[in-house]
C-alpha cells in the first residue's frame, strides 16, 4: 500500500540552488519536528525560505488530505534552477562583466510513516516457540 503524499512549491526565490541545496540535504528523511528544529537553527538565510515550504507542505497534507501531522516526514525535497537575472558590472578598460543573479524552485514532498504490523510480529514470535 503506497503512502499518501502532500507536496508544496516555493518558485522564484531570490537565491542559488547551490546554496539551498546545502540546506535540503539536512532535513531530507527526517521527521518533521525534526526538520523544523534543525531548520530554525540553521544560520543561513534560506533556511527561512525552505521552512516556509516545509510548513506549507504540512498544512496542505493536514487540511487537504487529513494525515496526523505527528506521523509526517519529509519523504523527497529537492530544489530546481529557476531563471537567471543578468545583470552588468562595469570593469577596468572599457570592460563589463555579466553577473547571473539565480533563482531557486523549491519542492518539499512530505509523507505518513508506514504503520508497522505489530500483531503480525506477535503472531510469528509464538510459532518460533512452538
Amino acid at each position: 500500500m503506497e503512502s499518501k503524499t502532500a507536496q508544496a512549491v516555493a518558485k522564484y526565490v531570490r537565491t542559488s540552488p547551490r546554496k539551498v541545496r546545502k540546506v535540503v540535504d539536512l532535513i531530507r528523511g527526517k521527521a518533521v519536528a525534526d526538520a523544523f528544529a534543525i531548520l530554525k537553527f540553521t544560520p543561513v538565510k534560506s533556511a527561512a525560505d525552505v521552512s516556509k515550504v516545509l510548513k506549507s507542505a504540512v498544512a496542505n497534507a493536514e487540511h487537504n488530505f487529513e494525515m496526523n501531522v505527528a506521523d509526517l516526514y519529509v519523504q523527497t525535497c529537492y530544489v530546481d534552477q529557476g531563471p537567471s537575472m543578468k545583470r552588468i558590472s562595469p570593469r577596468a578598460q572599457g570592460r563589463a562583466d555579466v553577473i547571473k543573479k539565480r533563482m531557486s524552485h523549491i519542492t518539499i514532498v512530505v509523507a505518513e510513516k508506514p504503520a508497522k504490523p505489530v500483531a503480525a510480529k506477535k503472531a510469528n514470535a509464538g510459532t518460533k516457540e512452538g
